[in-house]
């Protein structure tokens, strides 16, 4: 995640290993939640729901750690989500779908089938969203330096007045 080097600090992969089980906490007890309502046990699912929001800011605290907010722009992020999405298609959902196949769980294939297609999706939103933001920025910084030159033309025009 944060450090991809492989001098990863104990710490950072620790703050990894703790962000992915309090994610996939808060995923299980949402489920749960849904599972405890459709049997109608409204009491139970609530409970669910109510650890599971405090599973996301437990997996936000690590965040924090792992992304410091002063360190991370929206293009950042883009470029981390894109990197993300990008290894689950190219990667990590082809891995399991080739033991998956090798083992005959034709769910589990066809589950990483939609994974690996969805997961192409996202990067490829995701780069497209960062391309566009690029050129917004480009767009705007050549307005600024419009506004900054014409500042200067004033200035230099009061001072020679």
């Amino acid at each position: 995640m944060a450090n991809q080097d492989s001098n990863k600090s104990v710490t950072i992969e620790n703050l990894e290993a703790a962000f992915a089980g309090e994610s996939m906490a808060h995923i299980k007890y949402r489920y749960f939640a849904k599972l405890a309502r459709e049997a109608g046990a409204d009491d139970v699912a609530r409970i669910f729901e109510d650890t599971a929001d405090q599973e996301v800011m437990h997996a936000f605290g690590h965040l924090d750690l792992l992304y410091p907010k002063a360190q991370l722009t929206p293009a950042k992020s883009l470029e981390i989500a894109i990197e993300g999405e990008t290894y689950e298609y190219t990667e990590m959902y082809p891995k399991f779908r080739h033991l998956a196949v090798e083992e005959g769980n034709q769910a589990a294939v066809a589950e990483y089938d939609e994974q690996i297609a969805e997961s192409k999706e996202h990067a490829e939103n995701f780069k497209r969203t960062l391309e566009k933001a690029a050129k917004r920025f480009a767009a705007l910084a050549k307005v600024e330096e419009r506004h900054a030159n014409h500042y200067q033309q004033a200035l230099d025009a009061l001072n020679a007045a």
